[in-house]
Formats: structure tokens, C-alpha cells, sequence
């Protein structure tokens, strides 16, 4: 389970004393809503000017690898970089390291831990609640930009930080063994949710089927493409930079598109317990569709465009094949709340991939209209 633990004003200067800052530390303040690692907006005295930047621990119960995440994101980034290499607005447009005196991506405080230090994005913010397809647009097509700008970066390259991250089958898997073993004795409970996913076996293999079959390439995915994880520009409403890049590593751009499809189409909460409450909103799909395939332009091949409708479904199904086994397994890995909080989580996935299925042929009309948009303003 993940663990954060408070953050002292002294630690702080500690290891912003490894960095050539020459500066004095106003105040460092917790920024942002994400829940694994401790996030800081640093404000600093530099020559009287204000400077502002971010700081962050590396969360190493989650990342056993910290160093292997920082190389990632410094080659990552490193490559967005050179293509907007002499732009006015280039340190805007993908997370900029800040590196120690010895020129390392991170820095190491008194306990070990590991700490980054990025330039701080201005002008620009995240939205917790995506309310309006424009929005969900905007963060999309930032996503797919991001994967194209990444498209001659050699996945190979990249490390996996974390192994079967979105290995569908795998997970399966683990929730059969979980079901078998019933550490908890709370199968009996779930009995409805387990026929549910076990009966959608043969989803759960497809898209690694079609990568194995040499249908589906192999790209660098972002991995946890909640829509979040985009700075949208205050003026312009543009989605400039993608951040939260710890899981960025080898993948299927389908776990992208499929996770915007999960976290951005229902307007109910990931633990909501009114599952009439749940639903995919077609307009908001659109939106991300519209939105990915103009970010990703000619990248996608046809089949990885042709699956783009079925990627929510099973990023959704994983997900809740990945509340059920901790559900089962006594609640190991994601925190809780309430007894059975995990399930409530599952049963939310579980109603959302029944209302994807519920409209699935007004889904692939979506991207059909979407393809053809495309097609005329390339043809214009």
C-alpha cells in the first residue's frame, strides 16, 4: 500500500542543498492531488527575483527503481526537447530536470530516498474534474501529441518500471489465484463480480493477441493517461505539457486511449455506490477521440485506430480485475476506506464496462466520424 509521509522544511533544504540554486527558500508548499508521491511548489529568492519550482519524492514502495524511472523520464523528456529546440515557449512544453551539482537526474536524502526538482510550468494548471468535452478534447489530443513525439524514441530503450503494468491476462491470472485461495473468505461476496469478469476471458487476451501477432506495435505509452496528468494553458485552453511521466515505459497505445476512455467518460466516481450513476457519455468519448487521433495524426496504424472503441472496455475490465484481487486478497495494495471499499471500486468498473458495451455500435460511429474528420482536413 502506498504510504506518504510528512514533509519537513528542513528536509527540504537538505537536499535542495545537493542542487546550485544559490538562492534562498521562501516556502515549499504540497501541490497538486496525486496520491503516490509528495508533491512541493517551491517559491525561491533568486537575486530578489521570484523562482518557483516543483519538488518530489520519488515513492519507492510503488517505483522499487527509482533510478530506472529517472532515466526514462530524462530520455523522454530529453527527446521532446529537441523538437522544440530555439521555440520561444519550449521549456513549456515537456517537464524540464533540474540537475544536481553532480549532474545527476535525482538527488538522495539522509534516508535514501529520491528526489527530482523540475522547472516550475507557468500559465498553466490541471483539472482535477474534465466537465466539458473541449477540455477532454484538449487533454487528449496533448496525450497523442505526446506519443508522437515519441514515435522514433525506441521503446526497447525504456525500462519497465513497473513489469505486466497492463498485461490484461496476467491480471486475470492473479485474480483467479486470488479467487482460489480466498485469503479473506470474501469470494462468497463477490460472487456476482467474479462470474462477471471470468466470463469476459477471452477480452482480456485480445489486444496482447494482436500485438504478439504482429498487428499491434509496441510504442512508448504514458500509462496513466488520466486526464490530470495534462497542463492546460490558462490563455489559450491548449493541453501544452504532459506530466507524471513515472510509468511512461514500453506499451500498447491502446492502454492510453483506454484509460482516458475509463477515468474521463463517466461523471461518477471511481468508488460510486449509486451505479445508476455510471455511465459512458458518448459526447465525452468523442471528444477524446477527436482529440487523441489529431494529437497522434498519421502515427496509428489502421488496427491500432480500429481498436480504439474496445481499449475502454478492457482498460476498465483491468481495472476492476485489479480491485477485485485486492478485494479478495484482504486489501494489500490500494487504500481503503471503508471494509468494502475495493469492491464498491469494482462494481463501478464493472457497471461502466456494461455501459460501454451498451453502446459499442454508436462508439464505433463515433470514431467513424471522427476518422472522416480527420480525413478532410488532411485532404483540405
Amino acid at each position: 500500500m502506498s504510504v506518504k509521509r510528512q514533509v519537513t522544511r528542513g528536509c527540504v533544504e537538505s537536499v535542495l542543498r545537493q542542487y546550485e540554486m544559490r538562492s534562498s527558500l521562501l516556502d515549499a508548499v504540497p501541490y497538486g492531488s496525486g496520491h503516490i508521491n509528495d508533491t512541493l511548489a517551491l517559491r525561491v529568492d533568486q537575486a530578489g527575483s521570484p523562482l518557483r519550482y516543483i519538488l518530489q519524492r520519488i515513492n519507492g514502495q510503488i517505483f522499487r527503481d527509482p533510478p530506472a524511472v529517472m532515466e526514462n523520464i530524462t530520455r523522454v523528456t530529453r527527446h521532446i526537447a529537441k523538437q522544440w529546440e530555439g521555440h520561444p515557449d519550449a521549456t513549456r512544453r515537456t517537464l524540464t530536470i533540474v540537475p544536481t551539482l553532480e549532474g545527476a537526474a535525482f538527488a538522495r536524502d539522509e534516508r535514501g530516498d529520491c528526489w527530482r526538482l523540475y522547472l516550475f510550468i507557468e500559465d498553466a494548471r490541471t483539472y482535477d474534474i474534465i466537465d466539458s468535452p473541449a477540455r477532454a478534447q484538449a487533454a487528449a489530443q496533448a496525450f497523442g501529441f505526446f506519443m508522437r513525439q515519441l514515435a522514433t524514441l525506441p521503446a526497447a530503450e525504456l525500462h519497465e518500471t513497473i513489469p505486466n503494468f497492463h498485461n490484461t491476462p496476467a491480471r486475470l491470472a492473479a485474480l483467479k489465484r486470488a479467487i482460489q485461495e480466498d485469503r479473506s473468505g470474501r469470494a462468497a461476496s463477490a460472487r456476482a463480480e467474479i462470474e462477471f469478469l471470468l466470463s469476459r476471458e477471452e477480452d482480456a487476451h485480445r489486444l496482447l493477441g494482436l500485438h504478439h501477432a504482429g498487428r499491434l506495435p509496441l510504442r512508448v505509452t504514458h500509462n496513466d493517461c488520466k486526464l490530470n496528468n495534462v497542463m492546460i494553458d490558462d490563455a489559450t485552453g491548449e493541453g501544452i505539457c504532459v506530466i507524471d511521466l513515472d510509468t511512461v515505459m514500453p506499451g500498447l497505445a491502446l492502454y492510453d486511449f483506454g484509460d482516458m476512455v475509463r477515468t474521463a467518460t463517466s461523471p461518477a466516481a471511481e468508488d460510486e455506490k449509486e451505479l445508476s450513476r455510471v455511465q459512458m457519455q458518448l459526447p465525452m468519448f468523442e471528444a477524446l477521440l477527436t482529440g487523441f487521433l489529431a494529437g497522434a495524426g498519421s502515427m496509428l496504424t489502421s488496427e491500432e485506430v480500429a481498436q480504439l472503441p474496445f481499449a475502454g472496455k478492457v482498460i476498465t475490465m483491468e481495472t476492476g480485475i485489479r480491485f477485485l484481487t485486492d478485494f479478495l486478497d484482504g486489501d494489500p495494495y490500494f487504500r481503503i476506506a471503508r471494509p468494502e471499499h475495493n469492491l464498491d471500486r469494482c462494481r463501478t468498473q464493472r457497471r461502466l464496462v456494461q455501459s460501454i458495451e451498451e453502446q459499442e455500435s454508436a462508439m464505433h460511429g463515433a470514431l467513424d466520424r471522427a476518422v472522416g474528420k480527420m480525413s478532410n482536413m488532411v485532404a483540405s
